[in-house]
This record gives C-alpha cells, sequence and structure tokens, in this order.
C-alpha cells in the first residue's frame, strides 16, 4: 500500500479541468470564441392604463439589423451585433462586449391590441410601445350621491314574551 500525501485542492483542481473541457466542447473546433459568443439584451417591461412598454438595450446594432414581429401573441425581436473585423484578434488584450445574433420572445397578454404597436430607436435602446385595446383601458364612472332619496326606517322594539 503507497502513501499519498493529500491535497485538499486536488478535487477542486479536478473539476475546474472537467469543466473547462467541457467549456471547450461547447464552443466547437476551430471557431474563435469571438465568433461563438453570444448575448441577451437587457430588457425592462412596465404597464400604465393605457399601454405596456419594453425597453431593451441594444448598444452598438444598427436599426437594419433588427427585426421585430408580432405572430400568434408573442412578439419577437431578432438582432445582430457584428463583430468588427478590421481590428485584428491577435491585437486585443481582452474582448468583453458580446458580438453575434440573440432572439427574445415575449407572450403579450390578451389586453393588449397587436395592430398598434410602435418602435423607436435611440442611444442603443429599442423602445416599443403596446397599445390596449379600449375595452381592456380603465373606466371611471361616476356616482350620484345628491339625487338619492333618503330612506328612514322606524325600528320597532321586539316584544319580549313572558316580560310583565
Amino acid at each position: 500500500m503507497a502513501i499519498t500525501r493529500w491535497d485538499p485542492f486536488r478535487e477542486v483542481v479536478a473539476l475546474q479541468n472537467r469543466m473547462n473541457s467541457l467549456f471547450r466542447e461547447m464552443g466547437g473546433e476551430g471557431e474563435s470564441p469571438l465568433t461563438t459568443a453570444s448575448f441577451v439584451p437587457a430588457v425592462d417591461i412596465y404597464e400604465d392604463p393605457k399601454k405596456v412598454v419594453l425597453k431593451l438595450e441594444v448598444p452598438g446594432i444598427e436599426e437594419k439589423d433588427l427585426d421585430v414581429r408580432v405572430e400568434n401573441n408573442t412578439l419577437t425581436v431578432k438582432g445582430e451585433r457584428k463583430f468588427d473585423k478590421e481590428e485584428k484578434e491577435e491585437n486585443f488584450h481582452r474582448i468583453e462586449r458580446r458580438y453575434g445574433s440573440f432572439f427574445r420572445s415575449f407572450s403579450l397578454p390578451s389586453t393588449v391590441d397587436s395592430e398598434h404597436i410602435s418602435a423607436s430607436y435611440t442611444n442603443g435602446v429599442l423602445k416599443l410601445e403596446l397599445s390596449k385595446k379600449p375595452e381592456a383601458q380603465p373606466k371611471q364612472i361616476r356616482v350620484n350621491v345628491g339625487g338619492q332619496a333618503k330612506m328612514e326606517q322606524k325600528q320597532e322594539q321586539p316584544e319580549l314574551v313572558g316580560a310583565r
């Protein structure tokens, strides 16, 4: 029986090696990390009584590279951020921005009118405004208090049986 020295970090290093090989397999052979990396733009969604608004962060993407569609009560936003090939990859010290195509889809509630959607693109933010159907918008109903007749009822005292 051989005596081996116990190394508390041996299993951690083995786990790291397995994870690295897993990520290498996912990247595909012969593809650079720049071509396989993709991103998912962050989105803010808020609602007011008349519309639902989505704001997607898509900096560095031109309007022509964005595709917004509505089909079967699903809003789909597709796009692509292209890597600028003028810069040589080996000159980079670090690349943290993500490149590639993205795809986001959102199920629309039944209150949204899919015929009345507007889109604007300013400073790298795609803003989608989805109008609500007229029947889904809140309505205020006035209550007429002054015309109500007052009804006074005389309350009778109950008779007590057997009381003298």
